[in-house]
């Protein structure tokens, strides 16, 4: 073998070291990246639920004329209560999965492994806004039912209104309705979709190393 035979050899030889070296490089840039996102994801969800709670209670303990129209828009603590409870437990669901994936994102050393937890953050926040979506549009709906039902002044006008009247408050009640779930869709917009397109696109670098 003479010498450009062997020098070619050692230069592929370290072409493939240093190829492999570069890989693992960026994968280990790409999974603290991925990993920092996730844990992003997971503070913001915590900081949502806080405020919520904060939204909710300080105003009832805080304020008798709040509480008296809870009770007569649900005329039951119970149902009021009920609401609450499970509203919070199902966002503590999703903030404990969220935790969950962020561990093992966190203990992941694997490419396929990496991309299917990114794949399945991204899936428990879409599920996660479509919930509150879902939450946000039932509770104005509900909400403004009871309200007409069982607030006696509100009701006994609304009894009174002609059928141009009435069909002029649903159609206001549909807009603030329309409105209030797209303020709330927007705000999920700009903060999880600037984090799930980062997470995207961690996916899609991680998909090129799998190549």
């Amino acid at each position: 073998m003479d010498e450009l035979d062997i020098l070619k050899k050692d230069w592929q030889s370290s072409q493939k070291v240093f190829q492999q070296k570069s890989s693992k490089d960026f994968y280990i840039m790409l999974h603290k990246k991925s990993s920092s996102i996730v844990k992003t994801l997971l503070y913001i969800s915590i900081a949502e639920l806080v405020f919520w709670i904060c939204l909710n209670t300080i105003p009832l303990f805080s304020s008798d004329s709040y509480k008296e129209q809870l009770n007569m828009v649900y005329k039951n603590d119970f149902v009021f209560y009920a609401i609450t409870v499970i509203s919070y437990a199902i966002i503590l669901l999703f903030v404990y999965l969220l935790y969950q994936t962020y561990k093992t994102i966190s203990a992941t050393d694997n490419v396929k492994k990496l991309m299917e937890n990114i794949l399945k953050t991204r899936k428990i926040i879409k599920y996660y806004v479509i919930y509150n979506l879902a939450v946000g549009f039932i509770a104005m709906v509900v909400g403004s039912y009871y309200g007409i039902v069982n607030n006696p002044e509100i009701a006994t006008d609304f009894n009174n209104f002609n059928q141009a009247q009435v069909i002029i408050t649903f159609c206001l009640i549909a807009v603030f309705t329309l409105l209030f779930v797209g303020l709330i869709w927007l705000f999920y917009r700009i903060i999880y979709g600037i984090l799930l397109r980062r997470l995207n696109k961690n996916y899609k670098e991680l998909a090129k190393l799998e190549v």
